[in-house]
Formats: C-alpha cells, structure tokens, sequence
C-alpha cells in the first residue's frame, strides 16, 4: 500500500471518528408542554398557592423566560412550535382542530422532529398531539416521530381517556397508531411520564434524544369531570377554598412531579448534563370557570383564547448545562415559534437549512444573556373573530376581541398569602438531581430570581403630564398600552399617542398581507366515534355506507 493511499485512508477513518462523536455530543433535548397553564400558576412568579418545587428548581438553575409569548389557544401554538412559522402563514390561526375537522398541519410543512432526525436524533412524542388525525398522514408517526403513546384531540379524560366534543364522545388514546385499550383507569399523567421514564431508560445514549413531552394537564377534562385529580392529591390542598381550584391544585401537583420523575431518569443514566430542557405552556390560563377550568394569569389581563396579556404571555423556561449564563431572569423577546431554529441550531444544525420560517435563533441570546434578535410580536390577527393584536418594542396595539369582551378583565388569585418554602425545592426530585451535578441555585439565587420575575402593575392614576388616558373598549376602537411600564394592561394611551397607534395599525395591515386563509372546515359526520366503536379515529382512511352517517 502506498503511503499517499495510507493517509488518505486514515484521513477517512479520522473523519467519520469524529463525524461519530459529535453526534454523540448532541444534546438530548427534552421539551415539556404544559396544557392552559397560568402565567400564575407556577411559584417561581409569585404565587405560594400551589406549589411547584420540581419546575422551580430548573428555573432558577436555568432561565426564567418572562418576555415570551405563545399563541392564545393550542393548536395554534403547537402549529408554532412545530414549523417554526407564524399560524398566520400555515392556515392554523383560527382556533382549534376538532378530532372530526377533515384537515391537519399541512403535509407540506417540514417539522421539528423531521429536522432532528436529519441530525441523527431519536424523536418520541408523549401525550397530546391536536395537530391533526382524520388521515394517518397528518398523526405523529407519519410526521417524524418514532413512537408516539398519547391523544389526537385537544383533550380527554384523565382516567377514562375518552374525549367529549361535537360531534360527539368518544375514546382517545393510542399507543402509536394502536388504540391503548388496557390504559383505562390510569391517570394520564402518570401514564405519560412511566413512558417518558421508559424512553430515557431504554434509549441508546450513543444518538441524541429528542423527547417531546405534551401533558394533557392542567387542561379540563370532560363535563362531567372537569378536573380529574387522584383524591389523595386534591386532599392536599384543603387550604383552598375554592372547590375547582383545590381541584386543579391537585392536577397541577401531579405536573409538577411528572417533571421531577423526568429529570431524575435523565439523571440515572447520565444523560442530563448533557441535555437541553424546556418547560413551557401552549398558551395562557382559563381562569375563573372558562372552559370550566380554574387557572390564575394574575395580574396579567385576560385569559386563554383572548389578546391580553393573560392569554399570550406564556410561563416557562429553558435549562441546560450547556449555558454561559444560568441562573437569571431573561428579559429576552422571544416567541414559541422561535423554538424550532434555536433547538436545530443548539442540536448543531445549520439554520439555513430551515427555509423561509418566521422563527428566529434565540440560542445565543437566551444562553449568553445577548440582546433578542426579535424585535415584534405578532399575537395573531384572526379575520374571523374580527381580533389583531401587535407588540413592537414597548408598545401593544390590540384591535376587536373575543366572546364580545365578556372575558377581557383581570382574574386571580393573586396566591400571594401563603409562604414560599425554598427547602421544598432544594429537596424536590428536580433540584436534588441538579445538586448531583452541582447545577442548583442557591438560596439566595432563587429568593432574588423569583423576586425579579414577579410582574407588578404601575399605579394607574400616576400618569405623564398631557397623557391621556382612556378606557379601553375593544368593541369600539382599538387599544394602544406600553407594555414594558404596563403588563397589565391598564392605562389605555390610544388618544395620547395616536400616530404611534397609526404606525401599528399599519404594521398589522402588513401582516395581514402576507396571510393565508384559515383552513378551517366544517366537521364531516363521518368523523363521529360512534361509527368507530365509540373511539376517535383516522376516519378518513376508511370507506364508510353513506346511509350510515345520513
């Protein structure tokens, strides 16, 4: 053998060597998807109601994200996360898909787990899809995931798995395209996480994971049971006094352990430092009996399904070990759309290789405390409702509403009676896993971090000199705040500053350009669970009698 052929070879075997440890060095990435969660509903913004020790502890050891934004409801919102676009630029702006909507996320789109695995990643998909299920082209398993234990529909029931909704009630719950009979009677939750347990234990930590995590908590389950919570759990919170909202504690608790079980099997096998963990909400919290659930957005105005604040501002965090600068408050813009380039450009992809997304790398600026590269927010603009809703820099334009305004004022509780335990933290499974590889937030770390993520509303009758302010009336005229003095949005300045106002008004009449139709479509009857053994299926792949759906 020559020596020019020797070295030529070697330089080969050099190569895929180390082609080889890098990907070994991707990091896990673990993306865990709250259900309605409430911008207030998690103590590491204020409140000591319900406890929350196990998300806490990532927090203050990682960053707590308090300028991000989600959409108002989820499809949207998952829409989002999964293609990196506005829903504006996918068809999916207009509310939710229903299990018997013949349409899905289109086929055309490229999502997150199909990027991953041109990474060399495992992808799983746990709990909740919602992105469509009339056809097993648009369901999980056919749009880049491996294995998928879960939902189709927006919701079910947390022990009977089944779904109520037009047209009708039906069971929910597949293990890959497989209806999961055997798991009635398990509390969903637990359900979902002995599968993100199995995941972890089971998977080969010589290729990366990406372990998709979508908790049907602390959405509400059917009529006839709202809020499913084991009695033991709900039991611990007989300090609250509001039935539904000692009910949801003990749906929220069961979360919150979820997450501690997670990171704590991430520990076991050694795979959490090096992993990328990311904890959000799909959109804010139906409080005060919408949607008959019973979340907290306070202080932030409105709920789920509105424009405010309250509905848009999402509660969650990023934790990785991967960070130059942990353990703060971030201040950074940033929306769930934004997810897609920064996990492809942290997992080591190229983001050029994304195409023409709206989503914006965040990598640098959430990890290395960098200025945003995200300079505005569109909410959405939904021609249906007759609603828009625009933040650029300081200032929030919102024009029209929802349910004729009747949800557009601000809803508790506050949760700040109680006492905040930080020992609760430091022992939860979450921060004891931190401790073994010395990532914990201290005491003091986590007093100051959980003080500078509270967010305080200015006192309203404090205004500048010749500014007026106005009563906000959606119905009416649209509404201009400054959102960094005001989060709460209540000082009103579209009369004080109407060229600013104009100059929004315009930006949203420049999005709305770029805006395809909603694809929204009428529910086809064949799509009712009673023609499928009472269960929600992919009934577009079926042949069906025409007199039987007559």
């Amino acid at each position: 053998m020559s020596k020019f052929r020797f070295f030529v070879i070697l330089k080969v075997l050099i190569w895929y060597s180390q082609s080889a440890i890098c990907e070994t060095r991707r990091p896990h990435i673990i993306f865990i998807m709250a259900d309605d969660l409430g911008w207030n509903d998690v103590g590491f913004h204020g409140s000591s109601q319900i406890p929350t020790p196990n998300i806490d502890a990532l927090a203050y050891s990682g960053v707590i994200l308090n300028n991000y934004y989600v959409t108002a409801i989820c499809t949207p919102s998952r829409s989002a996360l999964m293609t990196g676009k506005h829903p504006i630029h996918t068809g999916m702006q207009h509310t939710v898909l229903y299990g018997a909507e013949p349409r899905g996320l289109p086929l055309n789109e490229t999502l997150l787990p199909q990027y991953l695995k041109g990474l060399g990643y495992s992808t799983h998909i746990v709990g909740k899809w919602h992105l469509g299920s009339y056809k097993r082209e648009y369901t999980p398993l056919y749009r880049g995931f491996d294995s998928h234990l879960g939902y189709w529909t927006g919701h079910h029931d947390y022990f009977d798995h089944t779904a109520v909704e037009n047209p009708g009630w039906g069971l929910d719950i597949r293990r890959n395209m497989d209806v999961a009979w055997d798991l009635h009677g398990h509390y969903s939750t637990d359900v979902f996480t002995k599968e993100a347990e199995r995941i972890i234990s089971n998977h080969n930590t010589s290729k990366p994971l990406f372990l998709y995590l979508a908790h049907a908590a602390v959405h509400s389950a059917n009529p006839y049971n709202p809020l499913p919570a084991p009695d033991v759990d709900v039991a611990r919170f007989n300090h609250i006094n509001h039935y539904n909202r000692r009910r949801f504690a003990g749906v929220l608790s069961k979360l919150d352990e979820s997450v501690g079980k997670v990171v704590q099997a991430l520990s076991s096998r050694k795979m959490l430092e090096n992993s990328i963990i990311v904890f959000t909400t799909d959109n804010g919290g139906p409080a005060d009996g919408f949607n008959i659930n019973a979340a907290s957005n306070w202080p932030l105005r409105g709920v789920k399904n509105t424009l405010w604040e309250g509905g848009v501002r999402g509660a969650a965090l990023l934790w990785s070990s991967l960070m130059l600068q942990p353990q703060r408050v971030a201040l950074q813009t940033m929306h769930i759309m934004d997810w897609l380039p920064t996990l492809y450009f942290a997992a080591g992809g190229d983001t050029r290789n994304l195409g023409n997304i709206d989503g914006l790398n965040m990598w640098e600026a959430l990890t290395e405390d960098q200025p945003s590269k995200r300079t505005e927010i569109l909410h959405n603009i939904d021609d249906i409702y007759g609603n828009a809703a625009l933040t650029v820099g300081q200032w929030k334009i919102l024009k029209g509403t929802t349910y004729n305004g009747q949800w557009d004022s601000w809803y508790g509780p506050s949760g700040r009676t109680g006492t905040y335990n930080v020992s609760d933290v430091l022992n939860s499974l979450s921060g004891r896993a931190l401790a073994s590889i010395k990532k914990a937030a201290n005491v003091s770390t986590i007093i100051s971090m959980r003080t500078n993520a509270e967010v305080r509303c200015p006192d309203v009758t404090n205004t500048k000199e010749n500014e007026k302010v106005v009563p906000c009336k959606l119905l009416n005229a649209p509404c201009l705040f400054n959102i960094q003095y005001d989060p709460c949005e209540k000082r009103n300045l579209a009369q004080a500053y109407p060229s600013i106002l104009k100059q929004l008004e315009d930006r949203l009449d420049a999005w709305n350009k770029t805006a395809v139709p909603p694809g929204n479509l009428p529910l086809d009857p064949r799509g009712d669970p009673r023609f499928w053994d009472y269960t929600w299926t992919n009934f577009g792949d079926y042949s069906i009698i025409s007199n039987v759906v007559s």
